[in-house]
């Protein structure tokens, strides 16, 4: 049985975190029948390596295929907003003014959700939980965009399912971790309203 991974990292900074690894590789990736270098991938184990590039030798799918692991560090600016890690705490734990969601202006300030207040507003139900922003974050996708307008109970039987076409669509554990992001961005925003920073 081969070991699988899709190892996502937020950071605020992506080069400051790769500034402390030793030794890592970028991994690689075929586009237009060229190998080049993967836009946030790295392998902090030993890989096969183009010597003229420092890019792993193998396409990322090929590289998971024969059970190298990689790490996905995604910048996440947000996260540059964060005084620390028990402010990022007390953003967590606190519930969402969700319908503060009806408001195209504050949507479109929001993390993942920006431009698709529209798409928001097709849905015949609130997005006012995480696991209702989970599948909300799914529906945007290209995959699962049919599943626009219908009840969060109609679209639960089939958001997480893999799509037979090979379209993008989000993961369930993507888009529960995205969803807690929309909601500690959510709460930045009304902190900083209610101190005049915004």
């Amino acid at each position: 049985m081969k070991f699988k991974s899709d190892i996502d990292i937020d950071f605020g900074n992506r080069d400051s975190a790769l500034s402390v690894l030793q030794k890592y590789t970028s991994a690689g990736i075929v586009r237009d029948g060229k190998l080049i270098k993967h836009n946030t991938g790295i392998y902090v184990t030993d890989i096969p390596e183009d010597p003229f590039t420092s890019v792993a030798s193998l396409d990322h799918k090929v590289a998971e295929d024969r059970g190298y692991m990689k790490l996905d560090l995604l910048n996440v600016s947000l996260y540059t907003q964060i005084k620390n890690e028990q402010h990022l705490d007390q953003l967590m734990a606190q519930t969402p003014l969700w319908e503060l969601l009806l408001e195209k202006d504050f949507c479109s300030q929001l993390i993942h959700i920006g431009n698709h207040y529209d798409t928001m507003i097709k849905m015949p139900e609130p997005v006012d939980s995480i696991p209702r922003m989970s599948m909300f974050l799914a529906v945007i996708r290209p995959a699962k965009r049919h599943l626009i307008g219908l009840t969060w109970a109609d679209v639960a039987k089939t958001v997480w399912n893999k799509p037979e076409d090979d379209s993008y669509y989000f993961k369930k554990s993507h888009a529960v971790s995205y969803a807690h992001l929309v909601a500690v961005h959510m709460n930045l925003l009304c902190e900083q309203i209610s101190q005049g920073l915004n």
